[in-house]
């Protein structure tokens, strides 16, 4: 009963719509937007709670009851394919209750063959099969073992695939990583891009979606404030809240927007577009040097090693807060690298015995692993269903398991301790890439589930094979087979084709979601894309890198949201831009990347040059910091140092979490967060540039250049002494693609809290 009303109120806007949509003269806009058969109009809207009772259009700039609209519309200088929007509504007299004001953006000649884009919302305009409602649905029987199984996504806001089908999509701005709608027309080969602002002083703004059953009209409003029959959850939908204003004389507000339409061959020509053009509208916001990166990197260690415990079935990092151990993903086998890393007698024998116990209790026959296993030694299964009892386990965990393997072989050898390499650990690790390279000879894919024993893809589709090419590129390298290049580079090729290019998302690639979109898989895949630059230098993987850091863009809040003030991110005052959306289900963001330095966007930026690629690993470096629990910013209910996964912009988990964190920690946080800390320098400089790149919490700048070299000013403006790490070369040197353990050999230089010092960079080093 409830889903038909909110049917036929949606039926009701639409008609309303249809009756009364007009446009204000205004030859800019109306130029831009003429490229698009787009026209605008301005709106102001009556609400009984969330119901619409009345829409009423500005023909001239005022309306029957006081309303006044001032237009101002300009060309953007440094842009030609771009216009500026500055819409201010005021009531001059008078009252109005319950009532919004909202520009409304409408485009004829639509075809339901664009690629709709709302970052971190609505990828492809998720027009995709959806299952149940509610988070983590279970697969239908349909899903396993079956190769033709379509791409299928979580119960989420979506445009329809059924033919006759109109669609209504409500957002708020809380719910993107970049408040934007952005579209891709295949037929007109243009690219769309809307950018505007979080909220005004009735809080966010809303954005809301709408195509009609012919898929030949499309339309969408930016609101001012949102006004939602139902909000979206974890996988469902729940009542808004939603409240409409009511207005007295003199109340104003104004919304911003700034549109582009441009030429775009391509989805990748509309994301490259959205990459160097999300932060027009809302600027780069100052970040804060809170907690310098060494002493990240001790704290997270220090918590690590207090999490290693032997257990009945073998000895292991404890990850997240259980006994029990998952593989991969989110923790372990991951978080040994770090701890490998500190060149510590202790740790570097604890790891050796967590790789023992991985390559023995945990690879099937068939040459993958299982994802799980309890304390006790219960092998565990994931996505499992009553009609499949085989144990399955998930794609990309094996993807890490050989990427991070592989590296930790590299790191033993790197750091001069190759004797303690157990030839078992290589052992597993062939097996585990002949297992890849034979899946990916039989289905032309690795599928998102896979069946260890038999090696048997369970469930196809997703791009979770995703860090599998990376893996395979290592795995080739360092045991010299060439032919495990080759298919790192066809698998590689395929997903980039298949998925990014072809449909404009990654997915599949976490254990609690369906095959949604989500920014795990897109910054997996990228890793696979730089290791096949590092080992081919071939340069068309560098431009699909390109590409693929500009999708991972659409998952990173490009902004600094405003948390209402008695939240606890809003009393911290943190700047969360840099923070990473988890999925189109999990409609939450998080201090980092799930798990991984992100060191591919350094290495992407010394390839290309471009600081764009910097500024995105730098930013969400700076979020997670502002996440980590420290006296005096208090985040988690542990120990100092630890970190949680949820920063919530959005109202997904009810208004009373937006900006709150949730008091536990996980483990995969913190490992990402020592990760950068390990393998991101905290200072890049270019010798022949005199230029510097700063990723640490400190302030630095050249203060002079000689026939010596360079000398920096560095000064360490936090509570906390600092061991910063100067990576320095030439251009031609950043020419050479960057080794996967070069941080060994990052000099350090001790900066104490408050002081500022001078460093001489030279070609021979760094001296203080």
């Amino acid at each position: 009963m409830y889903k038909m009303k909110y049917f036929l109120l949606f039926l009701a806007i639409i008609a309303t719509s249809k009756k009364s949509f007009s446009q204000l003269s205004n030859p800019e806009m109306n130029r831009i937007l003429k490229q698009v058969s787009g026209s605008v109009a301005f709106l102001q809207r009556h609400y009984d709670g969330v119901s619409l009772v009345t829409e009423n259009v500005f023909h001239s700039g005022e309306l029957p009851g006081n309303w006044q609209l001032a237009l101002k519309a300009t060309p953007v200088k440094e842009c030609s394919d771009a216009v500026d929007m500055e819409a201010s509504f005021r009531l001059t007299a008078g009252e109005a209750s319950a009532s919004t004001v909202a520009v409304k953006f409408d485009f004829s000649n639509w075809s339901a063959a664009n690629y709709v884009l709302v970052p971190a919302s609505l990828y492809n305009g998720n027009r995709y099969r959806s299952i149940g409602y509610g988070y983590s649905p279970q697969y239908p029987h349909d899903m396993y073992y079956n190769p033709l199984v379509p791409l299928t996504i979580s119960n989420n806001p979506r445009l329809s695939i059924a033919p006759d089908k109109a669609s209504l999509v409500e957002l708020q701005t809380g719910n993107m990583a970049t408040p934007a709608v952005c579209f891709f027309s295949p037929s007109e080969q243009t690219g769309f891009i809307l950018l505007t602002e979080q909220q005004t002083k009735w809080g966010n703004n809303g954005v809301t979606i709408t195509e009609n059953a012919q898929k030949d009209h499309f339309t969408f409003d930016i609101s001012a404030p949102a006004i939602r029959k139902l909000a979206t959850g974890f996988g469902d939908f729940h009542p808004s809240g939603d409240k409409a204003p009511d207005w007295k004389a003199g109340d104003e507000v104004s919304m911003r927007f700034r549109v582009y339409v441009f030429k775009a061959t391509d989805i990748p020509s509309l994301l490259t577009k959205f990459m160097k053009v999300r932060k027009d509208l809302s600027g780069a916001p100052a970040l804060r040097n809170l907690l310098p990166m060494s002493k990240l990197l001790e704290l997270g260690t220090d918590i690590c090693s207090s999490n290693f415990a032997q257990q009945p079935t073998g000895s292991y990092y404890k990850p997240e807060n259980s006994n029990d151990f998952q593989l991969g993903w989110v923790s372990g086998m991951i978080n040994t690298y770090p701890m490998l890393s500190l060149n510590n007698e202790k740790e570097r024998r604890r790891v050796a015995e967590e790789l023992n116990f991985v390559v023995h209790k945990l690879q099937g026959k068939s040459g993958y692993f299982f994802g799980a296993i309890t304390s006790t030694g219960e092998i565990k299964g994931e996505k499992m269903s009553p009609d499949f009892p085989e144990i399955q386990a998930m794609v990309r965990k094996n993807g890490d398991v050989l990427f991070w393997l592989v590296k930790h072989l590299m790191l033993f050898r790197e750091s001069g301790h190759a004797a303690m390499i157990n030839k078992d650990w290589e052992a597993a690790a062939q097996k585990l890439a002949a297992a890849f390279v034979k899946t990916w000879e039989k289905n032309g894919q690795f599928g998102q589930y896979i069946a260890p024993q038999t090696g048997e893809i369970a469930v196809f589709n997703s791009t979770a094979g995703n860090i599998a090419p990376a893996g395979l590129a290592l795995a080739a390298s360092y045991f010299k087979k060439a032919d495990w290049l080759k298919t790192a580079a066809a698998a590689a090729d395929y997903y980039y084709r298949r998925d990014v290019a072809g449909q404009g998302l990654t997915g599949g690639n976490c254990g609690d979601i369906s095959q949604d979109a989500d920014s795990e898989s897109a910054f997996g895949f990228l890793e696979s894309l730089m290791a096949l630059y590092n080992y081919t230098g071939d340069k068309k993987w560098l431009s699909m890198a390109e590409v693929e850091a500009s999708l991972c863009a659409t998952w990173t809040l490009s902004y600094a949201p405003v948390f209402p003030p008695s939240s606890t991110i809003g009393k911290l005052q943190s700047n969360m831009t840099g923070a990473v959306w988890a999925s189109i289900q999990n409609k939450h963001a998080a201090p980092g990347i799930c798990t991984s330095s992100g060191d591919y966007l350094f290495k992407l930026f010394r390839a290309t040059g471009k600081p764009m690629y910097a500024d995105l690993i730098r930013d969400i470096q700076h979020a997670h910091t502002e996440a980590v629990n420290m006296p005096g910013h208090i985040t988690t209910n542990f120990l100092v140092g630890s970190s949680m996964e949820r920063i919530q912009p959005s109202d997904a988990e009810g208004k009373e979490s937006v900006g709150n964190f949730i008091y536990t920690r996980n483990s995969w946080t913190e490992t990402n967060g020592v990760l950068m800390a390990l393998e991101l320098p905290g200072i890049y400089v270019l010798s022949d540039q005199s230029t510097c790149y700063v990723f640490d919490h400190v302030e630095a700048k050249i203060i002079k250049k000689d026939t010596k070299g360079l000398v920096l000013e560095l000064h360490n403006p936090t509570a906390y002494d600092a061991n910063v790490s100067v990576m320095a070369e030439t251009s031609a040197d950043a020419k050479r693609p960057l080794g996967y353990t070069a941080f060994l050999h990052w000099p350090k230089v001790p900066v104490k809290a408050g002081e500022t010092i001078s460093v001489r960079v030279t070609g021979k080093g760094v001296a203080w």
